[in-house]
């Protein structure tokens, strides 16, 4: 733990960085603190950093694009994988049965621990502390993810979703409102029990946006 902790610019045996990594299974058995409050910060610490860095390195998309790219970083699977990276696996401290049930190897609990690593790092050295360890080990997934080939075409995606599940196409519903120089408009989209508005400066964008609010509520779910 002393090895990540001078890694990650902690002092050597931060307790913050020991609470980081304590599930809550070992600490109903020792009578601690789990991660699960720093765990919870973390979430929005990660969150901003990503979409700070979505905003500043890539000027020309617009906030739908970037919604999507976030939620394609900022998931379990990437996260976990950013855990392994750290090699937190190793350095978790976990309850008895749990460990028979190999939960080290498991991306939630590795999800979560990352979340609150990085929680650590940003009460103990700040913020910009904190976004450099973000930054270093998600830039790959970020960039990955900007580069996809359906990343501007939420509406196709979310059709293809809908079919491959049987269900009727996407309908859209658009409603304007202001002056005809300066509209806005809000686009509603229904598809089986799933139900997303977003607004937008013209119809057609407003439809994306509005396919892109679905697709996050999608992978929310």
């Amino acid at each position: 733990m002393a090895a990540l902790a001078v890694e990650l610019g902690l002092a050597p045996g931060s307790p913050v960085l020991r609470q980081a990594l304590t599930h809550s299974s070992y600490a109903a058995e020792h009578e601690v603190e789990s991660n699960e409050r720093l765990e919870f910060l973390g979430d929005a610490v990660v969150d901003l950093v990503v979409a700070d860095y979505v905003v500043g390195r890539f000027t020309s998309i617009n906030e739908g694009t970037a919604s999507v790219i976030r939620s394609r970083v900022v998931n379990e699977d990437s996260l976990a994988d950013a855990a392994r990276a750290l090699g937190l696996g190793d350095l978790l401290l976990l309850g008895r049965g749990v460990v028979k049930e190999r939960g080290n190897e498991r991306s939630s609990i590795l999800a979560d621990a990352f979340e609150a690593v990085v929680a650590a790092v940003y009460l103990e050295c700040g913020y910009e502390a904190a976004r450099d360890v973000v930054v270093h080990r998600l830039e790959g997934a970020i960039v990955s993810a900007s580069r996809a080939s359906d990343i501007l075409d939420a509406k196709t995606r979310l059709r293809r979703w809908a079919e491959e599940r049987g269900l009727a196409v996407p309908v859209y519903e658009v409603t304007s409102s202001g002056p005809s120089h300066d509209a806005t408009f809000v686009a509603t989209v229904s598809v089986g029990s799933l139900l997303a508005s977003a607004a937008g400066p013209s119809k057609k964008r407003a439809e994306v946006n509005a396919a892109t609010a679905a697709w996050e509520e999608l992978n929310d779910a």
